[in-house]
């Protein structure tokens, strides 16, 4: 059976690849990470047909994990009361593997981040490539670079299952990480190269061609995004568009009010009143003309210097996946010129 991995750019048509793999008699499972990005796929399945046929699933991963792999093959056994999506704690950490305390809290939830392991540890990777076997003709998985952990090793079993295996995704897009268990796959995402060695190793053809150029973003935000950020983003055309700074409060005030206008926070995009999102969950969108990325005091300052290109990996990631939304223009303002708007939401008075 076919087994390929296309690694991608943003606005290149990743998800769009999958969607025109789609029949309406596909027996198809189509995985991604993010709600929002489920809600997406689901949005363009029932574009192309009208309808979500009734043999082609869009889950989330970990609706898979809990839904398909775990709940109908251990859950007689176990009989959790839920998941916990804390740490394991230091308790749990002496037991062995085989210890189902290993992988429940005192409250009797499962971690999050021990779930695939449990699968594993239990014996049921044959018993799960059958179910998918015998359900589906081809697994499709977007945004696969935020697979981690365990969750990482299961996927990679679980491509032994004879259907046709598509996988795409963004390197440099990894901005969340399914699991994260010690050192378990701590290094997955270091190298490119070696990454892509990973798949390779597991029988899979790597694609770093067919999604290479970027239909989405201008030739103005791609070379940005190059110069400043070091992700080499290149554009499918010519075309150009605005990269500026917003200096001034009344421009600020604009875009604030200005719903058409996507507005991305570091964090905690909620809090300021206006349509917003932050810089990693906008990942898998692409349906914005003009979006403004909102600074911290110390990356604006290396903005104004010319110089904003952050040292911490994920950082850059977030940072990538933020400048890459816009179809049009991108703008770039000072988080203090937000706050009012933070004081004015909690107080639920108007600026």
């Amino acid at each position: 059976m076919d087994r390929c991995v296309t690694f991608a750019v943003a606005g290149a048509g990743k998800t769009r690849s999958l969607v025109e793999q789609l029949r309406p008699d596909s027996r198809a499972l189509v995985i991604t990470y993010t709600n929002n990005t489920q809600e997406d796929l689901c949005r363009r399945v029932i574009e192309k047909f009208g309808f979500l046929p009734r043999q082609i699933a869009v889950l989330t991963y970990f609706s898979f994990l809990n839904q398909f792999c775990y709940r109908p093959l251990l859950f007689h056994q176990v009989q959790d009361r839920g998941i916990s999506f804390t740490a394991p704690s230091k308790f749990a950490n002496i037991h062995p593997l085989t210890d189902i305390r290993r992988y429940m809290d005192g409250g009797g939830r499962l971690y999050h981040n021990r779930l695939a392991k449990l699968v594993d540890s239990r014996g049921c990777l044959p018993a799960l490539r059958q179910r998918i076997e015998r359900y589906y003709d081809s697994v499709l998985v977007d945004e696969v670079q935020d697979f981690g952990g365990h969750d990482f090793n299961l996927l990679m079993d679980l491509t032994k299952a004879q259907v046709a295996w598509h996988l795409v995704g963004d390197f440099y897009q990894h901005t969340f990480s399914t699991s994260r268990d010690g050192n378990v796959n701590a290094g997955l995402h270091d190298d490119y190269g070696d990454y892509r060695r990973r798949f390779a190793s597991h029988g899979f053809k790597v694609d770093i061609e067919s999604l290479s150029l970027s239909h989405r973003c201008s030739s103005t935000v791609c070379e940005f995004v190059r110069d400043h950020i070091g992700v080499q983003l290149l554009a499918a055309s010519a075309r150009r568009s605005k990269v500026e700074a917003v200096e001034t409060q009344a421009e600020v005030d604009r875009l604030h009010a200005d719903s058409k206008v996507l507005k991305l926070f570091y964090s905690k995009h909620d809090e300021y009143a206006c349509h917003s999102l932050n810089w990693g969950g906008a990942k898998g969108l692409d349906h914005y003309e003009d979006v403004c990325v909102v600074l911290s005091a110390e990356n604006w300052k290396l903005f104004s210097a010319g110089r904003l290109k952050p040292s911490a990996t994920l950082t850059r990631n977030k940072l990538y996946v933020a400048c890459s939304r816009p179809r049009r223009d991108l703008y770039f303002a000072a988080e203090r010129m937000f706050k009012k708007f933070v004081r004015c939401k909690r107080l639920g008075a108007a600026p």
